[in-house]
């Protein structure tokens, strides 16, 4: 479920691409497309997860494919990750972290283990897609119901919890939340959208575990999922999970470095979402757009603009 296109400007000389099975670098001529069996193609890594990383799923497509670059002097990878998702909204209101979280934990862990072992060099890297990092929902749910009752229903022959309402204590006992394992319908949307829902970023604490091993940019838009698929609903979020910023774009302490910050210009580096008002499918594209540094390590002799996008 992974692919990846990548857009070198003309004007860009030198470039080269990793050939992870002869172990060195080939200069990039002209166009070329890989559309086969990506296991064997030898200018890209793809992996999926090991099946018993996610054991709901008979079978899963998650995982992820890394190229590596070379523009003037500068080696980086580039890798394109998809984490598991969440399963069902009353398993990840359970519990504080959710076992969804560790799953993900697992599975971040083994990208980032794989592309800094023995095999190669290490080289900085970016490493973007949807992660499916997703707000704490018990969390969530307990700040946003803070002052409503719940309601439990179970089903008549299991007796399994199949749905939570959280009802106002007054107000007519208003419904706020209903809950459900593919159901999060939230009374008021505008919560995840004021100010670019920046007020629940606090609950937005799975990246935190990897904070020694990956930088992200201040995070200044919306929740990137689950947006509404209607073509006239641009803006409107589905009422199947919490809104959340599932779509990222991070990178090792050594490539934050690589990024050239010009001083009295903000611009320079922008990590932001498309199409804020136009439909997009359910996720919101990300892009990180920003000036790298050619030479690691050595004197700036180019600067080159470079822009990732999820």
């Amino acid at each position: 479920a992974l692919g990846s296109f990548y857009f070198l400007h003309e004007s860009l000389k030198n470039i080269y691409q990793f050939d992870f099975k002869a172990k060195k670098y080939k200069k990039v001529t002209g166009k070329e497309i890989y559309s086969d069996t990506l296991e064997s193609t030898p200018m890209l890594e793809k992996e999926k997860f090991p099946q018993d990383y996610f054991p709901e799923c008979k079978w899963s497509r998650k995982g992820f494919i890394r190229t590596r670059w070379c523009i003037t002097d500068c080696a980086f990878d580039l890798v394109n990750i998809h984490l598991f998702h969440d399963a069902s909204n009353l398993i990840a209101w359970e519990t504080s972290p959710s076992v969804y979280s560790g799953i993900r934990h697992k599975a971040l862990g083994y990208v980032l283990d794989r592309i800094i072992d023995q095999r190669f060099e290490k080289v900085s890297y970016f490493v973007f897609g949807d992660f499916n990092f997703r707000l704490d929902a018990k969390a969530v749910v307990e700040t946003l119901c803070a002052k409503a009752t719940m309601q439990t229903v179970r089903a008549a022959d299991t007796n399994e919890v199949v749905k939570l309402i959280f009802r106002e204590s007054d107000n007519d006992r208003k419904v706020m939340l209903q809950l459900e394992k593919k159901l999060f319908d939230y009374f008021n949307q505008d919560v995840f959208r004021d100010n670019n829902g920046t007020a629940l970023l606090e609950f937005d604490r799975e990246l935190s575990v990897f904070k020694d091993r990956l930088y992200e940019l201040d995070i200044s838009f919306p929740p990137s999922y689950p947006y509404s698929e209607d073509s006239s609903q641009g803006k409107q979020y589905m009422n199947t999970r919490c809104p959340a910023w599932c779509d990222r774009i991070l990178m090792s302490h050594s490539a934050k470095e690589l990024i050239l910050k010009v001083k009295n210009d903000e611009k320079i580096v922008i990590y932001d979402h498309i199409g804020p008002n136009v439909c997009m499918g359910d996720h919101k594209p990300v892009f990180l757009s920003f000036r790298i540094a050619a030479g690691a390590g050595k004197p700036i002799a180019n600067v080159h603009k470079c822009c990732v996008v999820q």
